[in-house]
């Protein structure tokens, strides 16, 4: 293997948690009481953990990983089943009612559900690459939907909705790398999108019809035509049945998500007081550590969900194109690296850490302003806490060795 780590990838990965770590020192300097005091320190002793993790899994084979998936894969599960059977506690934020904690004993030891992305990610991989040729057909998706489906049903149990929905952002983005057709990845996710537009029985219809003309087009087998439109019409019906047993917090988040200003000092209160911090910081911000709303305590969560407001708001227009710059440039070095793997199971490893961190971004980013409803989900880098950041820095391991493996086989041909 070629010696060295990849060094873009290394001054990305430097860049973006040292800007994290200095929005989450401005997080701290606040003139209202704050709960998360010291929270920049101990990030950084997180980030320290981190690289030892990182460490560890760059000098781990991938013929290790793919042998060891399933037990990995299986343990996760095992943990995450622990938090909805009494060992779970509420997180932070918006996850403080969750049981997303691994609690023994009154000590919280984690997050399981970060461990269980990336355990999916080696079982998805493990499962596309034993495969000569990528699924062409509805029913040959369903083992890889049912291995990050199962980890997702565990979640929504706890209930945490924006994990569960990262499961589903990295099936579908490894099952496009691994040559799966975008048609037939659109059927499949179809009732999901049945589900979420049922709230507007206009919106449902519309689609409805769109699904009908789509399975004329992409003309897959008769039963799998007629069981994907009895599921879109089932999703329909489960619709009413879920907001029913939402309860009133996860009713809130829903309309608070579809007219945030409906009742801006209740359930729509988070989104509107993010949009109003990021608003404010024009082209240039309010300066570092001088956010107004942030020092004054009007920014809810400003240090976990919603720390990328703090963006926004001190640094403005500009913070905000130089931290997405930077997304930008980190998930293009994976796409990079990924292609030039030298072997299909480490291409999908790295890609479906793409995945990962591109649903993390798009779904905490969105709900800041509002384009996706408010989950705790935190902002890779930037968002304080241990689990996620360990779990981050575990992947970039196998995204190096991957890098790496990949040099030196240029090298040999």
């Amino acid at each position: 293997m070629s010696k060295g780590l990849d060094r873009s990838l290394l001054i990305v990965v430097v860049l973006l948690a040292t800007f994290g770590v200095l929005i989450l020192y401005s997080a701290e300097q606040i003139d209202a009481p704050i709960k998360a005091s010291g929270i920049w320190t101990r990030q950084l002793v997180w980030l320290s953990v981190g690289i030892v993790a990182a460490a560890i899994t760059y000098r781990t084979s991938f013929r290790i990983l793919d042998w060891a998936a399933p037990w990995i894969y299986g343990l996760s599960l095992m943990l995450l089943v622990l938090t909805i059977v009494g060992f779970g506690s509420g997180g932070t934020g918006t996850a403080s009612s969750t049981s997303s904690w691994l609690t023994i004993g009154g000590v919280r030891l984690g997050q399981p559900v970060e461990l269980a992305k990336l355990a999916t990610i080696l079982m998805l991989a493990r499962w596309l690459t034993a495969r000569r040729e990528a699924p062409t057909t509805l029913k040959g998706l369903m083992p890889p939907i049912g291995i990050a489906l199962l980890p997702a049903l565990l979640v929504l149990k706890q209930p945490d909705l924006g994990s569960a929905m990262v499961f589903a952002g990295i099936l579908f983005v490894m099952l496009f790398w691994a040559g799966v057709a975008p048609s037939l990845m659109l059927l499949a996710v179809s009732p999901v999108i049945s589900l979420f537009l049922a709230w507007s029985t206009t919106l449902w219809s519309i689609w409805m019809v769109i699904l009908f003309v789509l399975l004329l087009v992409i003309r897959p087998f008769i039963v799998e035509s007629i069981l994907v439109f009895l599921a879109n019409s089932a999703m329909g019906v489960m619709a009413f049945v879920i907001w029913n047993r939402l309860g009133d917090r996860g009713r809130d988040r829903i309309t608070s998500f579809l007219d945030p200003e409906a009742d801006r000092l209740t359930t729509g209160y988070q989104a509107v007081q993010s949009k109003m911090a990021i608003g404010s910081g024009g082209w240039f911000g309010s300066g570092f550590t001088q956010g107004p709303l942030k020092r004054t305590g009007l920014i809810p969560e400003h240090w976990t969900d919603f720390v990328f407001s703090v963006v926004g708001e001190e640094l403005g227009f500009v913070g905000v194109v130089v931290a997405l710059g930077l997304f930008f440039a980190f998930l293009l070095i994976l796409v990079r690296i990924a292609r030039r793997a030298s072997d299909p199971y480490a291409s999908l490893v790295v890609f479906g850490l793409v995945g990962l961190v591109l649903t993390h971004l798009f779904e905490n980013i969105g709900m800041t302003i509002s384009l996706m409803p408010i989950t705790g989900i935190p902002l890779p880098f930037f968002s304080y806490g241990g689990s996620f950041l360990l779990a981050l820095f575990l992947g970039l391991g196998l995204a190096f060795r991957a890098a790496a493996e990949g040099r030196a086989a240029s090298y040999v041909d």
